[in-house]
């Protein structure tokens, strides 16, 4: 690629949006996983005891085992979200930038 082609696709406005959005999607997801992954962190620093509590009297399930399951399976849920969004629209719109300036 040369230096024009570069200069060419990285002022493309289309490009600069395509940029943003791809952007602006990472940084949503990323902030609810690690929202997610240290308030569990949290909760195992500072209260033990609440994720020691029995989900039921005689149950050997205590409220961290479920909680810790949901933050696993909201990782996957996200991780699901971002494969969906880029294959859906991100991938669409490589092809279109790319198609324009003639990658």
């Amino acid at each position: 690629m040369s230096s024009e082609s570069a200069h060419k696709i990285l002022n493309d406005p289309e490009f600069r949006s395509l940029a943003s959005q791809k952007n602006t999607v990472s940084l949503i997801l990323t902030i609810i996983e690690l929202t997610l992954y240290f308030g569990f962190i949290g909760l195992i620093a500072y209260d033990k005891g609440f994720l020691a509590e029995k989900i039921a009297e005689g149950s050997a399930i205590t409220i961290g085992i479920p909680i810790a399951v949901g933050v696993i399976v909201l990782s996957w849920v996200l991780t699901g979200i971002y494969i969906f969004w880029a294959n859906s629209s991100y991938d669409e719109m490589v092809k279109r930038v790319k198609k324009r300036v003639g990658g």
